[in-house]
């Protein structure tokens, strides 16, 4: 029987993954990266979670979060702003004429999904969270967080600070982001 993480740690820096269903590249076919900013700015008002760094990339997302209230449940609040942005990912989608795709979420959800009320399957299920306990670790995760863009089949930009979904250039060119306010990581880790 698989056992349920709960993610609650005091005063602890995540590294976070979560991707669209299937890998399909929702934020970028909607050009959808305004509702991870707005999420991110929501979950900092709300629960001081603090974006440390990120990459939004067409399909997944990756980001470094730390949090320093005890009592905040991280499985309930990334679930929460996956179900809020599924919203308006779908709307967008309608907005979009996207029918096939839209036919093609709705037919992944599962009977169980649909008596529940839910009508198309938008993310994965489940996400990937790693605790940050030491400054290596921190560092192979920032370097893979802002290298994502340019590796692999990704060519999203030519070099890694100029993709505008990422803390790249606040950290490597010092320019604040466009978007959203940026805690610099060695605010903690130094």
């Amino acid at each position: 029987m698989a056992i349920k993480t709960r993610h609650e740690i005091t005063d602890a820096t995540w590294f976070i993954t979560f991707t669209c269903f299937n890998w399909i590249p929702l934020f970028g076919i909607t050009k959808s990266y305004d509702l991870v900013y707005n999420w991110l700015k929501l979950i900092d008002e709300k629960y001081g979670i603090q974006t440390l760094a990120f990459a939004l990339m067409p399909n997944h997302v990756h980001l470094l979060l730390h949090l320093e209230n005890e009592k905040i449940n991280l499985n309930t609040v990334i679930s929460n702003g996956k179900r809020f942005m599924a919203y308006s990912l779908i709307e967008r989608l309608k907005e979009q004429s996207e029918t096939d795709l839209l036919f093609k979420l709705s037919l992944a959800c599962s009977d169980k999904e649909k008596t529940k009320g839910q009508k198309h399957k938008v993310f994965e299920p489940s996400f990937d969270a790693k605790a940050v306990y030491s400054q290596e670790f921190l560092y192979q995760k920032l370097d893979y967080i802002h290298h994502n863009p340019v590796s692999g089949k990704w060519n999203l930009c030519n070099e890694f600070t100029d993709y505008p979904h990422s803390s790249a250039g606040f950290y490597e060119l010092a320019q604040p982001h466009a978007y959203l306010h940026i805690i610099d990581y060695r605010d903690y880790w130094y």
